[in-house]
């Protein structure tokens, strides 16, 4: 479920910057909120320097780039978790890309599990699927059979 959108103004940054910026998110939401990591989805959203503006001054024109992300997580993920994330993805634009840190914002968006699919199915149904599925799989004995 987890998905975290890198908005960037296009041409600040290099096409390699962007792969390991978003491999490294990847595994940076993994960790954080212990997901596994084939449910990740991470993207870059680029911008032409003429359609951002900071500080009241265009890029193009000046300004430098301030990028924004946005890291969509189901309701319910602990506080600390939610800011470990919001930190740890500015740590990366910093390091990653080389951006300003005083530049860089980010927002935690939760979302209703009910209002978020999963290959057409509500996030909530899926999630007590998988947890009544976990249930099921732990009562059953192993009859001496290795995992």
């Amino acid at each position: 479920m987890p998905v975290a959108h890198f908005h960037l103004v296009d041409g600040a940054y290099t096409p390699e910057q962007h792969r390991e910026l978003l491999t490294a998110a990847s595994r940076c939401y993994s960790e954080v909120l212990g997901s596994p990591l084939e449910r990740i989805r991470a993207f870059i959203v680029r911008y032409h320097p003429d359609d951002v503006a900071v500080a009241g001054t265009v890029v193009g024109a000046g300004a430098p780039p301030a990028p924004y992300f946005t890291a969509i997580v189901l309701a319910g993920r602990p506080a600390t978790q939610r800011q470990e994330l919001a930190a740890r993805f500015t740590d990366l634009i910093v390091d990653l890309p080389g951006a300003q840190r005083p530049l860089v914002r980010g927002q935690i968006v939760e979302a209703d599990p009910a209002n978020w699919a999963i290959a057409g199915t509500a996030a909530a149904t899926t999630r007590a699927s998988e947890i009544a599925g976990r249930a099921g799989a732990a009562k059953t004995p192993s009859h001496g059979i290795a995992a």
